[in-house]
């Protein structure tokens, strides 16, 4: 409470004396061209590279490590939770779990997604989590043990995720992928330069990368 408190203090100082201050106060370390907005980030580490942004109404709560390579975003009203390796009352049965959210280059997360971080979600360099309402699950219920489980997830470089997509535990996406919108990941999906989708998501169609320009993106932001 005392860190959303003093959070919510120095949210309306010019963001130079803001930066300052997060870095002093809270140990991230945010580069000089990177920027947060009205926003909320409780993590233990954050490191915010070259021109990363987190906008607006972003909470972010009770993860280890949040990383935010060149160019990344995080857009408006995004929830980022979890639960911290520290606390021993949870995942009690998991090894080696890491309550994570690592970003790659010119990675973007749009608005109003739910991203549970408490077996770690890791974003390729040049993905979009498009649209809103997509939910990357990384927990759940052994229901026959009856123990809460976590298991990371993946998302390759290069990959477009559609709006309202739900990603449950130890799934990933591979390079080059194109999820469809509503669909459900609940494995690992093998081949890359492919759309994917529906509930199982399953291969619909090979995509041509060369004549995919969404895939030879320099830029986070598609105009």
């Amino acid at each position: 409470m005392k860190k959303i408190l003093l959070q919510l203090v120095i949210m309306p100082l010019p963001w130079s004396i803001r930066r300052f201050l997060l870095e002093k106060l809270f140990g991230f370390k945010i580069h000089k061209s990177a920027k947060i907005g009205k926003s909320i980030i409780l993590t233990k580490f954050l490191e915010m590279h070259e021109n990363s942004r987190i906008h607006n109404f972003v909470l972010c709560k009770k993860i280890d490590k949040l990383v935010m390579k060149e160019d990344s975003g995080i857009g408006n009203f995004n929830l980022l939770t979890g639960f911290s390796v520290d606390n021993l009352n949870v995942f009690k049965h998991v090894n080696n779990r890491k309550c994570e959210l690592i970003l790659g280059k010119s990675a973007g997360i749009t608005s109003r997604h739910f991203i549970d971080c408490n077996g770690g979600v890791y974003i390729g360099d040049y993905t979009t989590i498009a649209g809103i309402r997509t939910q990357i699950l990384t927990h759940s219920i052994d229901v026959y043990q009856s123990i809460q489980t976590a298991k990371p997830i993946h998302i390759g470089k290069y990959c477009f995720i559609g709006t309202s997509c739900i990603l449950l535990p130890g799934t990933s996406i591979p390079d080059y992928s194109i999820l469809a919108a509503g669909s459900v990941v609940t494995k690992k999906l093998l081949s890359s330069c492919t759309l994917y989708g529906g509930n199982p998501a399953k291969e619909i169609k090979k995509i041509d990368k060369n004549k995919t320009l969404y895939f030879k993106r320099t830029q986070h932001v598609v105009k």
